[in-house]
């Protein structure tokens, strides 16, 4: 199991070179306060003076070590571990026990441990400023030697409170952030550090590892300073679990002082007197505590998480392998043959959006309505329920009517209700269709636009490629569906042309409607029978009342005519509209002109009973007629827009684009990728190619019964 360390450092190694962090590796992150000995505990470590030290923030970039053992007798390792070979022997190019490696040096290796703090430094600044700042992009640092165990450490910014000098005032929130970001990793051990000479219930590294591992199950605490403690104090409840328990356990530490740093007092040496610290102070503890003993039993928590973490990572690592797969499929492979290319993606976009009308695409969208869906939705339900919600009397007063009724008996009173006012107030009526028919054969218009972004989007992938073939495509198809708008508009609006050219009173669902009309004539014919004086003959008045009754009796007003009748309405009226309608001025006195253009001002009155009875008649034909033409219409416009507009870009759109784009003049132009898309592809292979790596290392794991 010891080999299970160097393992995961392999696979850190073959996901560094990607620079991706898209796999949560086990790790030990390092949490702590300010000045509370994080720095001391990673040096003692790895046995170096290694990491920058000074007041304040230090520590402002993730650091990810790790610490590889190596046989004191073979120093040279393999070329992954920064040798190369000459000639079949192996480059002995390092001078020394132990080195060190960053990852963004490349292959440069550091053998004086004093240049590599510098180099961490310097990073640091380049990245996070001079300012006391903080990033989140780590640095990799990788040392070799003979010293240390197998681990994989990960030092993070120490916890603030209080902004110093020109440091971000969200710095608090700002270190928090990133130090829950690591520690959030379930694949991560939590080292929490607290200085001894404080109280350790109020250990902020304890209280922010609580926050993602309640349980404590991957989170070991360390007492820094032991010896600093104050006169007549120990750190025996502390150490022993009495005051706040940990599952992991607690471990305690001797630091290397400020002096001793100074003073450039060898780690070793300050491990060496550690440990005479513990025995004299806590001679039944010596040998739980002490760095030495921290360094193994990381290891072993370390070991023992790996091999608890493997299955899973095994799982992921085959999951994004297979989604890295589809995604450099969905990028092509390079343009050989660019003819057949041209030709393949402008017959699959063609296909594809006529499948996204038929409902046969192959991704349907399932948050909203799309292609014939939605152009089945405008037809009968927007469309349909627009007609429906248009008023047949809509618009149209009772003074209209009446107004109509008058002017189309000319000079002469009528007897009956004239048939040309009941044709130019419906035509009127019918009218009012238009717009809304017009306007549904935008909406299917719109609609077939938006169809090329969901083909874009959705179904040809191939497209985002090239994007000017992605261009010059919706072109092509915009300037189809462009074309073929006029022409649809226009047979719309001769669909109510045509309603309007002839107001068929014959339609034999109108017949209920034209029977209601005579069975009116008839009783207005017996109305008037019943009316005339008993001195007038029935026979002659028949005969006499088409032709409207005697010069004497529209003079003096009889009952037998529209005056009459009108009289009668004013005396008897029964109706229960009321209207203004212009009334006869009275006459002038002597001495004044007479000018017969002064309009007479409008009294209100009620309707006779004639009045109301026609206007009556008038309104139930216009409602009547109107249901007619609007069931036409609401059937015929679909259709119209349908064999107009969608069927035929439908069937014209593959020769349309063939016709404009497939041009050999062309094909270079428009089979040019985007600029970043080479960079992707090779991107994603590249990831695939550490993918597959990395499951082959796991695999060697389970055939060296390692796991």
């Amino acid at each position: 199991m010891e080999a299970l360390i160097p393992v995961i450092n392999k696979l850190q190694d073959v996901f560094n070179t990607v620079g991706a962090d898209i796999i949560q590796l086990p790790q030990i992150v390092v949490v702590g306060t300010q000045s509370s000995g994080k720095s001391s505990v990673l040096e003692s470590l790895v046995g170096r003076d290694i990491l920058p030290r000074g007041t304040g923030i230090v520590t402002r970039r993730p650091l990810i070590l790790q610490l590889v053992h190596i046989d004191s007798e073979d120093r040279r390792k393999t070329s992954e571990e920064n040798e190369s070979k000459r000639n079949g022997r192996f480059y002995r190019g390092i001078e020394g026990d132990e080195w060190g490696k960053f990852l963004h040096t490349k292959n440069k290796i550091f053998t004086d441990f004093e240049q590599i703090r510098q180099e961490i430094e310097s990073e640091t600044e380049r990245v996070s400023g001079t300012n006391k700042g903080i990033s989140d992009d780590p640095i990799h640092l990788k040392v070799f030697s003979p010293h240390v165990v197998n681990l994989t450490l990960v030092d993070l910014p120490g916890i603030t409170k209080v902004p110093v000098g020109d440091q971000p005032k969200d710095i608090e929130l700002q270190i928090k952030d990133l130090i829950i970001k690591y520690i959030s990793n379930p694949n991560s051990i939590i080292l929490a550090v607290t200085a001894a000479n404080t109280d350790m219930a109020t250990s902020e590294a304890l209280k922010v590892a609580r926050e993602v591992d309640p349980d404590g199950r991957r989170t070991l605490a360390v007492i820094t300073k032991l010896d600093l403690m104050d006169a007549g104090t120990d750190a025996m409840d502390v150490l022993m679990g009495r005051v706040i328990p940990v599952k992991l356990g607690i471990i305690g530490v001797v630091n290397r002082s400020q002096l001793d740093i100074n003073q450039r007092k060898l780690v070793s040496d300050s491990i060496r007197d550690e440990y005479a610290f513990l025995q004299k102070k806590y001679p039944s503890l010596a040998n739980r505590n002490g760095t030495k003993y921290l360094a193994r039993t990381l290891n072993r928590l370390l070991m023992h998480h790996i091999r608890d973490c493997l299955p899973e990572l095994k799982t992921r690592i085959n999951v994004l392998a297979a989604q890295y797969q589809s995604l450099l499929n969905s990028y092509g492979e390079p343009v050989e043959d660019k003819s057949a290319t041209l030709l393949q993606l402008i017959t699959k976009f063609a296909a594809e959006y006529c499948n996204t009308i038929e409902g046969t695409a192959k991704y349907i969208e399932t948050a909203e309505l799309c292609g014939g869906a939605r152009i089945c939705y405008i037809f009968h339900e927007t469309f349909g329920r627009t007609l429906e919600s248009v008023d047949p009397l809509g618009g149209l007063t009772t003074i209209d009517v009446l107004t109509a009724i008058r002017n189309a008996t000319g000079p002469r009173p009528a007897l009956f209700v004239p048939e040309v006012s009941f044709e130019l107030l419906v035509k009127r009526q019918v009218k009012r269709l238009e717009e809304p028919s017009l306007r549904c054969v935008e909406l299917v218009h719109e609609e077939m636009q938006r169809i090329i972004q969901h083909c874009s989007n959705y179904s040809t992938q191939e497209l985002l490629r090239f994007p000017k073939l992605h261009d010059a495509i919706v072109e092509v198809v915009t300037s189809l569906l462009r074309k073929r708008l006029p022409v649809t508009n226009e047979m719309v609006h001769n669909l109510v042309a045509i309603e309007l050219a002839y107001i068929n009173t014959k339609h034999p669902d109108f017949a209920d409607a034209s029977g209601l009309m005579n069975n009116n004539i008839e009783e207005q014919r017996r109305n008037r029978m019943r009316d005339l004086p008993s001195a007038v003959p029935r026979d002659k008045a028949a005969s006499s009342g088409p032709q409207g009754g005697s010069v004497s009796d529209q003079a003096d007003g009889g009952t037998g005519n529209w005056r009459g009748m009108l009289k009668r309405g004013e005396e008897n009226a029964g109706g229960d509209r009321s209207m203004t309608v212009p009334n006869i001025p009275s006459s002038p006195q002597k001495g004044h002109a007479v000018n017969l253009l002064d309009v007479p001002v409008p009294v209100s009155r009620k309707l006779s009973a004639r009045e109301q009875r026609d206007c009556e008649v008038i309104e139930r034909l216009i409602k009547s007629y109107f249901l007619i033409v609007r069931k036409n219409i609401q059937d015929s416009v679909p259709k119209a827009v349908m064999h107009f507009l969608v069927n035929h870009v439908k069937d014209c759109l593959q020769s349309e684009l063939v016709g404009q784009l497939y041009k050999t003049v062309l094909l270079d132009d428009l089979l040019t990728e985007s600029e970043d898309m080479a960079q992707r592809r090779n991107e994603a292979a590249d990831m695939l190619k550490a993918l597959q790596k990395a499951s082959q290392v796991i695999a060697e794991i389970r055939e060296t019964h390692l796991w």
